[in-house]
C-alpha cells in the first residue's frame, strides 16, 4: 500500500508525546511548535481533513530538513519519513510556488543529478577558485543580494583539484572474497572523486572485485527527498537496470544509500518494477556496513591522528548505521576517535536544504562546527558529501583549521601505510 493510501493510519500513529521535540533541528533553533515533527503532523492532519496547502503551511513543511532524527527518537514508531515525503510530493503537485522559487529549484534539479553537467561546471569553477575571485565575490556580498541560494551554492563548493577517473573494473588484491557493484554518485563523483578512488582501493585491498558501471546515473536521492516523485522513479528505474545483476551494491554516500534502500517503497505500486526494486534495495549496503559484514583481512597500519566522527543523518537515522563506521575506525592502530556533542542534531546540509533554506542551514552548520571544534580533533570524518561541504564551510567561517575526510579515505591511508600526512591538511 502506498503512503498516500495509508496516510490516515500513519497520521494516527502519532500520540503527540513530544519525544521528538528535542531531536528536531528546527524546533531546537526556533522553539516553534509548527516547526517540530509533532506540529507538522498536526498540519498534515489538517490538510488531510480538507485544509488547503497555503503558504504558511507549506513554509513549515519546507523548513523540515527530513533528517529523520525524530524517527529514531519516537517511542510510537511514527513513520515520519514516509509522511514528510508524501506531503512534499503533494506540495509539489498542488502548491503554486513563486517564480523565484521555481527558478532556483529548477536550477538545482537540472544540475546536481546530472554528472555530465556537473563535470562541465568543474573547469570554470576550478579557474574561478584559483583566480582568487571567489574571495572577492564573498567579501562584496553581491551574490547574497542577488540570491541567498546562489550565494550558498558558491560558498559550499569544495576546493577542486584534478579529478581521477575510475576504470569500470578494479580487481581484488589476493584471493577474491566478493564481487561488488559500486555507485559513484553525482556530487560525490565530481566534487569528491578522491573518495570514490579510496573506496575502490579499500574494497580491492579487502579482496573484492569492484565493478563500476560507466553508464550509471543519479540514484534519485535529491528528487525523492524533495517530493519530485516521478523524477525520482525515473532515476530509480535506471539505477535498478544498471545494478540488478550485481551480488551487492556498495554506496559511500549516505543520502544515496538511503534512497536506494527506499526503492522498495518508491516503486511498490509499479507491477513491472516492484520486485526488481525490492531485490535491489535488499542488496544495497553502505561501505562501512558492507566492510563490517565482510570482516577485515588487509593489514591496518598505524595512523597517529585524532579525529571527530560525524553521524550523517541518512546513515545513522535513515539506515541505522552507527556502530559500523566506529568499528572500522577503531580497528586502526594509534587512531583516536572523538565523539561530537549533539551527535543526532543535523548539520544543516540535508540534500538541497542548505541551498533552499540557507539561513537555517548556516545556523545549524555553525552549531555543528562549534561542537566539532570543541573535540580538539585535527580531522573531521563524515560519510556524506553534503555533510562534508556543509561542515567544512562552517569550520572555515569559525576559523577552525580542521581537515575533512571520508571514512574510506582514512581506511585507505591506513591500509596503504600512507601515514598521517595523507589526511591532515586535507580539505575534501
Amino acid at each position: 500500500m502506498s503512503a498516500q493510501d495509508d496516510l490516515p493510519k500513519l497520521l494516527g500513529d502519532c500520540v503527540h508525546c513530544g519525544f521528538c521535540l528535542p531531536t528536531c533541528p528546527t524546533y531546537v533553533l526556533w522553539g516553534e511548535e509548527m516547526d517540530s515533527p509533532r506540529g507538522r503532523i498536526h498540519l498534515m492532519q489538517q490538510h488531510a481533513e480538507g485544509a488547503p496547502l497555503n503558504a504558511p503551511m507549506v513554509q513549515h513543511f519546507d523548513q523540515c530538513l527530513g533528517c529523520m532524527a525524530c524517527v529514531t527518537a519516537c517511542p510510537s514508531g511514527v513513520q515520519y519519513d514516509r509522511l514528510i515525503e508524501t506531503t512534499r510530493a503533494e506540495v509539489e503537485r498542488e502548491h503554486p510556488r513563486s517564480l523565484k522559487e521555481r527558478a532556483i529549484r529548477e536550477a538545482i534539479f537540472r544540475l546536481f543529478p546530472y554528472r555530465r553537467r556537473l563535470r562541465a561546471l568543474r573547469g570554470p569553477l576550478r579557474a574561478y577558485q584559483k583566480s582568487g575571485l571567489d574571495r572577492l565575490v564573498r567579501r562584496s556580498g553581491v551574490l547574497e543580494r542577488i540570491s541567498p541560494s546562489v550565494a550558498a551554492m558558491e560558498r559550499l563548493a569544495p576546493p577542486l583539484g584534478k579529478a581521477p577517473r575510475l576504470p569500470e573494473f578494479v580487481a581484488a588484491r589476493g584471493k577474491r572474497r566478493a564481487t561488488v557493484g559500486m555507485l559513484t554518485g553525482c556530487v560525490q563523483g565530481e566534487f569528491f572523486p578522491g573518495v570514490n578512488a579510496a573506496t575502490a582501493r579499500v574494497l580491492a585491498l579487502e579482496g573484492c572485485d569492484v565493478v563500476i558501471p560507466g553508464n550509471q546515473g543519479c540514484c534519485g536521492a535529491l528528487s525523492l527527498h524533495s517530493g519530485r516523485e516521478d523524477e525520482a522513479r525515473a532515476f530509480a528505474r535506471r539505477t535498478v537496470e544498471t545494478f540488478e545483476s550485481a551480488d551487492v551494491i556498495v554506496v559511500n554516500s549516505a543520502g544515496c544509500g538511503s534512497a536506494m534502500k527506499e526503492y522498495r517503497a518508491l516503486l511498490a505500486d509499479d507491477p513491472a518494477w516492484a520486485a526488481r526494486a525490492e531485490a535491489l534495495s535488499a542488496k544495497t549496503r553502505d561501505l562501512a556496513e558492507f566492510l563490517v559484514e565482510l570482516g577485515p583481512r588487509a593489514e591496518r597500519r598505524p595512523l597517529p591522528v585524532t579525529l571527530a566522527y560525524h553521524d550523517a543523518c541518512h546513515l545513522s537515522h535513515a539506515q541505522g548505521v552507527r556502530a559500523q563506521p566506529r568499528a572500522l575506525l577503531g580497528g586502526i592502530p594509534e587512531l583516536t576517535v572523538m565523539e561530537i556533542a549533539e551527535p543526532d542534531l543535523c548539520c544543516g546540509s540535508a540534500g538541497t536544504y542548505n541551498l533552499l533554506q540557507p539561513e537555517a542551514a548556516s545556523a545549524l552548520g555553525d552549531r555543528k562546527a562549534v561542537n566539532v571544534d570543541a573535540t580538539g580533533a585535527e580531522l573531521l570524518v563524515a560519510a556524506n558529501p553534503g555533510c562534508s561541504m556543509q561542515i567544512a564551510t562552517a569550520l572555515q567561517r569559525r576559523g577552525a583549521h580542521i581537515a575533512v575526510a571520508h571514512t574510506a579515505q582514512v581506511l585507505d591511508a591506513s591500509l596503504r601505510g600512507l601515514g598521517r600526512d595523507a589526511l591532515v591538511g586535507r580539505t575534501s
